[in-house]
Formats: structure tokens, sequence, C-alpha cells
């Protein structure tokens, strides 16, 4: 069967065509070119300027921290979750696939929420913390806390259908040649969901960055301590900082943008390389 794509010729589907253009400009196209003009509207001096500012520096440097500390430890969370849930059967499988998915369905204000119950000064074990000089809520750690708990699903949820489909086949006969583990999962898994496994970490990356409603829920938004780029965004704002709060804005846009021509440069490769399997399948068959 052939998935060549055909051109649009009746009117309908010219005007579909357009209007999907058209709601893209828009939509996503003129909000971000008006975020760069606005950031750029005072001039390269006062851009300069605001972007050398201490709280500025702090902000991407608290940003930069969560995300670095989030995306590895989700990156190992993910590959042993959909390893888990895909080489073995055991009793309460479907149920751990579920809670998988409990960050995609609750509110990241509920999950800030719920971690500043269980970790702040109200609780017993916040207290306990407390008490020993350890603080997790109002500080950086609560803030990587929640980023983790609503980053955490993506990697999984990206490697457990594609490893789903795949075949044991040459897990198995690595394992009858005597191979351990960990090189069963280098030299044979890993090259099959090595894309995936990069696109994840890529979404990861992004959510990270971008993560809003817990961490102003856990971070007590104070400048120059806890103040992540998009709290800083709203705070900057809020204050009446204009020319400030969009070259946050400015930032997290070069961001999401990098992120973007990554994802497509995996999405890319990913085609390219199952188009190869196919092209093998149907020259063997």
């Amino acid at each position: 069967m052939s998935n060549k794509l055909k051109r649009p010729r009746e009117p309908h589907q010219i005007f579909l065509v357009v209007l999907g253009m058209l709601l893209t400009v828009l939509v996503l196209i003129v909000p971000l070119v008006l975020i760069f003009s606005k950031a750029l509207s005072g001039g390269w001096e006062l851009l300069l300027s605001n972007l050398s500012e201490d709280f500025m520096l702090h902000a991407i440097g608290l940003t930069l921290l969560a995300t670095f500390i989030t995306v590895p430890l989700n990156l190992v969370f993910g590959i042993l979750m959909a390893w888990c849930v895909t080489r073995y059967d055991f009793w309460g499988r479907r149920l751990l696939m579920t809670l998988i998915d409990i960050p995609y369905a609750t509110s990241p204000v509920v999950a800030g929420l719920c971690y500043l119950v269980v970790y702040g000064l109200e609780s017993r074990f916040g207290q306990w913390l407390y008490d020993r000089n350890i603080q997790l809520m109002f500080a950086w750690p609560g803030i990587v806390m929640v980023t983790i708990f609503v980053t955490s699903p993506y990697i999984a949820r990206i490697l457990i259908p594609l490893m789903q489909v795949q075949s044991t086949e040459e897990e198995i006969a690595a394992l009858s040649l005597g191979a351990k583990g960990w090189q069963i999962f280098s030299r044979v898994t890993l090259p099959n969901i090595k894309w995936a496994l990069l696109y994840g970490v890529v979404i990861t990356n992004a959510r990270a960055v971008g993560e809003f409603g817990a961490v102003s829920v856990v971070s007590g938004t104070i400048m120059n301590q806890t103040l992540t780029l998009p709290l800083l965004v709203d705070q900057l704002n809020n204050d009446y900082k204009t020319a400030a709060a969009f070259t946050a804005a400015a930032l997290l846009a070069c961001m999401a943008l990098l992120t973007l021509i990554l994802k497509t440069f995996m999405e890319w490769r990913q085609e390219r390389v199952n188009h190869s399997d196919n092209t093998t399948a149907d020259i063997s068959a």
C-alpha cells in the first residue's frame, strides 16, 4: 500500500490547506515575531543590559540547573520503565503502565500543591527536614522535584510503544551467546531505540525548561533565589518591566526554536531509518 501524499485539487481541499496555514501563522508565528520585536524594541544596548542583570542570569542558571538534573534522571527512569513493562510479564504490570500517566492527568498546579503539603513546614515530614536544616520547598530542590514529576512520563511513553512492536529475537540470541544484561542493552536494544530515545530527551528538555505551574507553587517566587525563566517573565510583567519580560520570553522562545529544530531532525532521521528498514524487508522478501 502506497503512503504517497496527494496534492489538494478540489476547492474544499485547497480551502482546508489555506485555512490550516493561516491559523498556523496567526496562532504560532505572529506571537513569536511579537516576542522578538518587543525584546528588540529598545535596541541592542537595552537587550544586552537586560540580559546582564543579576536576576536574569540567576533565572537562566536556575532553569539550566533544573533541566540538567531532570533530563538525565528521567532518561534513566524512562529506559528502566520501558524495559520493565515491555520485557517482563508480572502481576501489576498494567497498573504500573497506568501509574506512568499520572503526571499527564494531574494539573501541574495540583502536583506542586501536593509536594508543598508533603514536604512543606505544615507536614510532620517537612518539619522534620526543617529541624535538620534541610529545605526542599521554596528552594531549588523543590523546583527540581516537581519538574522531574511533571516530565517523568515523556521518555517512557515514547519508548514503550516502540519496544513493544520490536522483536526480541536479537536480544534472546545475544543472551544465548552469553551476553550480560548491560551488553544486550548497549549493543542490541539501544541501537534500535536510539533515535526515539533522543527524541524523548528533546521533548523532556523542552518541557522542563518551560514548566510554570508546579514550579510556581513550590518556588515561593523569590527574586534572585527561586525564579526560573518562566516565573521571571510573569514576575517582570507584573512589575511593569515590559522590556525585561520580553527579553526573558525571547530567551525561552530561542530555546523552544532550538528544541523544534532538534525535534524535526529526530523525526526526519527516524523516518529515514524506517524507510531503510522497509526497503531492506521488501528486498529480502
